[in-house]
């Protein structure tokens, strides 16, 4: 499928409105002033025209044979018959995944009379700079947004440009007990500003900074000089780093050295328990995927609440696409405890997950893989006979072995320095990252080829650089691709 981008020009006035809404004219209406004026079409600034711009959106998609997914209705479907053709919509802006979207945007301009503008290849959507590398590999990465709003913001309230940093935070940071003094009304502004740009960058795929985001943003309403210094280092740490990009790769994982042991869950207390598949979903064409999960946990990121932070990666095939950074909603008092919620959170996002590749069509394969680098959590979850010994992760305890005797999750222990996950649930140093950071965000290629980073070592001879490397050291995700 060929990928497109549009944007709709004044998208609201596409719609009308559908209460009798008016207006007393003001003098700038001439000899109409005074006069009382009904609006016919949804203008922008009133409350309804979201959703009147919506429903015509939706009347135009429902005529062109496109259906709403049912996992997300900002995403509309159409059964082609060997594959489906995708728009997804974000407002105003479109996505098109078809085999010839020239043809739907001239429909749209000609038979419904939409103003479209930008269309083309999808290279630049919603602050996203999209690309080919040189193998063919597609690639995303907020670079333009980096470069033309955040450097340029940063100049005009700083009066310089950011320092480079290697990373978004000192490794161990705790900015909860900074005890420097508060900003003032226009620092505040900063930060709040600052913060909602580096949220953006997370949501285009910078999750290496998602950690660090999550634990400056709770400061917003009243962050102190200390918290804006830091947010400045995180500026600092994105411009040294802006060429971050996700890379969609797609080929299956091999997984088969994988050692699946064999179980019979049919005399637990689950039974033969089997993952539920919703009777609506629609019928999967194309090319079979595989969920890749990585999970962490820090116990006591928290200095202040105690709390533990939860990380999650997610893959489809080798590609990055769902990750999630987030203090724990409860005090866990040991390593066990907290790795077993991170345990819980990330089997609840896989089932969604799937769930999700199922209504949009995505034929998905029985089996996903999670990853963890606690080997106790790993052996109670998937040991039928093994014991649970903290009542009070019980819930978590049930609902990670259940997915596992149901077949669907393949739960594996790593080392914790080959879990990318932990780029999701601490503030972490260049070096103890680097790896897999590399891998995910800085390589373009196959990752089969990527030296080990933890153990390279660099040394200029004769002008050429030289880099020996222990193999045994590979990232995980350079051996699993």
């Amino acid at each position: 499928l060929k990928l497109w981008q549009a944007d709709v020009g004044n998208a609201y006035l596409e719609s009308y409105t559908k209460e009798k809404v008016f207006i007393v004219a003001g003098p700038e209406f001439g000899e109409l002033a005074g006069h009382i004026l009904i609006i016919s079409k949804a203008l922008y600034g009133l409350r309804s025209s979201g959703l009147c711009y919506h429903e015509k959106w939706a009347d135009t998609m429902l005529d062109l044979g496109f259906k709403p997914c049912k996992a997300d209705p900002d995403v509309w479907m159409k059964d082609c018959g060997s594959h489906y053709e995708y728009v997804a919509v974000y407002v105003d802006d479109l996505c098109l995944a078809m085999k010839d979207p020239g043809k739907f945007v001239e429909i749209l301009k000609t038979k419904y009379k939409y103003k479209l503008k930008g269309v083309g290849e999808l290279s630049y959507h919603l602050g996203c700079n999209y690309q080919r590398e040189k193998d063919g590999t597609l690639s995303s990465g907020p670079i333009k947004y980096i470069e033309d709003k955040m450097v340029p913001w940063y100049k005009e309230k700083f009066g310089s440009a950011p320092k480079p940093h290697t990373s978004p935070l000192e490794k161990g940071d705790h900015p909860e007990i900074d005890d420097s003094e508060l900003c003032d009304e226009a620092g505040v502004k900063n930060y709040q500003a600052m913060i909602g740009q580096l949220q953006w960058l997370v949501s285009l795929g910078r999750f290496d900074i998602q950690t660090s985001v999550m634990t400056m943003s709770r400061w917003r309403q009243a962050p102190r000089i200390g918290h804006l210094e830091r947010l400045k280092r995180m500026y600092g740490y994105v411009v040294k780093q802006k060429n971050g990009k996700g890379k969609y790769r797609v080929g299956i994982p091999d997984y088969s050295t994988i050692a699946i042991p064999i179980y019979d869950w049919a005399r637990s207390v689950y039974g033969k328990v089997k993952e539920l598949i919703p009777s609506d979903t629609p019928k999967p064409l194309g090319k079979y995927v595989v969920i890749t999960t990585y999970v962490d946990a820090n116990l006591y990121h928290d200095l202040i609440t105690g709390r533990s932070v939860t990380g999650v990666l997610h893959l489809l095939n080798q590609t990055p696409i769902e990750w999630y950074s987030k203090k724990t909603a409860t005090v866990e008092t040991s390593t066990f405890s907290s790795e077993f919620v991170a345990a819980r959170i990330a089997t609840e996002q896989v089932m969604d997950l799937r769930q999700t590749l199922r209504y949009m069509g995505v034929p998905v394969m029985e089996k996903s893989y999670m990853f963890g680098d606690n080997e106790s959590v790993v052996k109670n979850s998937t040991v039928p006979h093994s014991q649970l010994k903290k009542r009070h992760v019980a819930l978590s305890y049930h609902r990670v072995r259940e997915a596992i005797a149901s077949g669907v999750i393949v739960f594996t222990h790593i080392a914790g320095e080959m879990n990318p996950a932990d780029i999701l649930s601490k503030h972490w140093g260049f070096a103890q990252v680097w790896t897999q950071l590399k891998t995910l965000l800085f390589w373009s290629g196959e990752t089969k080829d990527i030296p080990s980073s933890v153990a390279t070592k660099q040394k200029q001879t004769k002008g050429e650089l030289q880099v020996s490397h222990n193999d045994s050291v590979k990232p995980v995700t350079s051996m699993l691709m």
